[in-house]
């Protein structure tokens, strides 16, 4: 689960604390290091420096020895061997091995003085004064980042509240109410008030499309079926007839024809636009009533044509969806292999899972294929059939039905059509 806008900036102040403890802790050491380092030599400087100043007034001054600062003195062309080994060192300033000496080595004319020092109590002190330093400041570092924290997540809890409650907000049964900020936790600024309003002003615009949309489908549903109900009894009445003419029927068998193809269509339609929460009428059927219904429907548009048109498998699976989906769907698919089929066959295989319509057509190039399915594109600009709405229609309903719907097509050998019905 991604994580929400208050653990993100809790990781944040965390991390941004710990770093600038540590460059705190870092800079102090360095500093107390370096300010001891400078201290400890300026006092061997100054221990040496009144050394000389003594011998200058007194030559035969001998430097006593304590238990903090023992010194040496070896006159020029002296012997050395009064100065330990471990002191004999270069002029300069030296940390020798252990914790707290320090020595400082000058040579004059008059001779060379080895200054020894322990700095054991100092260190002690100033290293302790560091840790203190260091640590204050470390906890000083959390507690503001702690405060500033609590202070951000006032502010960003207002809009943590709201995402939470835009996530399982129903606009259409709950309203603008469910979003009161006067619940909401934190300080509420201008901007989550701004954002408030702007999502009240949006639900109330989709409330009112939404039930447009409703009011455009019942009113369509019922304006579109009309004068088709009325053309179909027309024309039954007519075939009924016995004195209607052999070639009036025939036209009048067309309109029927016609009549429930549009019927279909309507149908298609309606459901498409009709909201996904709305299930429409449903009926069991067995698929293979229709596949034998639509084909033929289908064998007219083979007329003239050395095509054949059969069907084969032997499964017959049983659907639950609206009575003409299915034909709806197959309808579109059939008409596309006879326009673009001229010499051959079409199959249409049924399946336990599957319906496929395989054609020996003019088939498809991979760029066609892949924009086949998008609405008004036709593959031949110049063939007079369709607006290029068929196979959108068929992949959009299969969509909505959960049976998707693929296609694979060789350019010169044919196309493969296949609706996957869900088990």
């Amino acid at each position: 689960m991604p994580q929400g806008l208050p653990s993100k900036l809790r990781r944040r102040f965390l991390v941004q604390a710990t770093v600038a403890s540590l460059v705190l802790v870092v800079a102090v050491l360095v500093g107390c290091a370096l300010t001891l380092g400078t201290l400890i030599d300026a006092r061997l400087q100054v221990q040496a420096g009144e050394f000389w100043s003594a011998r200058a007034a007194n030559p035969g001054y001998v430097a006593p020895q304590t238990q903090g600062v023992r010194m040496y003195f070896v006159p020029a062309g002296g012997a050395i061997e009064a100065v330990p080994p471990e002191l004999r060192l270069a002029p300069g300033s030296h940390a020798l091995p252990g914790f707290d000496r320090h020595l400082r080595v000058e040579s004059r004319p008059e001779g060379t003085v080895y200054v020894q020092m322990s700095f054991a109590y100092a260190k002690r002190v100033m290293w302790t004064a560091a840790g203190l330093f260091a640590l204050l400041g470390a906890l000083g570092l959390s507690a503001l980042s702690w405060l500033t924290y609590r202070a951000t997540r006032r502010l960003v809890m207002p809009v943590t509240w709201l995402a939470g409650h835009v996530a399982g907000w129903d606009m259409e049964s709950e309203g603008i109410e469910a979003l009161d900020l006067r619940r909401s936790p934190g300080h509420v600024g201008s901007e989550v008030r701004q954002l408030s309003s702007a999502l009240g002003d949006l639900a109330s615009r989709v409330r009112a499309l939404v039930q447009r949309e409703r009011d455009f489908t019942r009113d369509a549903s019922h304006e579109l079926r009309t004068p088709l109900t009325v053309i179909r009894v027309a024309s039954d009445m007519l075939l009924a007839d016995p004195e209607t003419p052999a070639r009036s029927r025939r036209s009048l068998q067309r309109i029927q024809a016609a009549g429930r193809d549009m019927e279909a269509v309507v149908e298609a339609f309606l459901i498409l636009a009709r909201d996904t929460g709305v299930e429409p009428q449903t009926e069991v059927f067995r698929a293979r009533e229709v596949v034998e219904e639509e084909v033929d429907r289908a064998l007219p548009l083979l007329a003239g044509k050395p095509v054949e048109l059969q069907i084969t498998g032997t499964g017959d699976p049983q659907l639950s969806a609206p009575p003409r989906v299915l034909g709806v769907m197959l309808a579109n698919l059939l008409s596309n292999a006879c326009v673009f089929t001229e010499h051959g066959e079409i199959r249409v295989e049924i399946g336990d899972d599957r319906l496929v319509v395989r054609d020996t057509g003019i088939g498809m190039s991979p760029g066609t294929l892949q924009r086949v399915f998008n609405p008004f594109f036709r593959v031949d600009q110049f063939h007079g059939r369709g607006k290029g709405m068929g196979l959108s229609i068929v992949r959009r309903l299969g969509d909505r039905f959960g049976w998707p719907v693929s296609l694979h097509s060789t350019q010169g050998v044919g196309t493969v059509a296949e609706i996957r019905f869900s088990r």
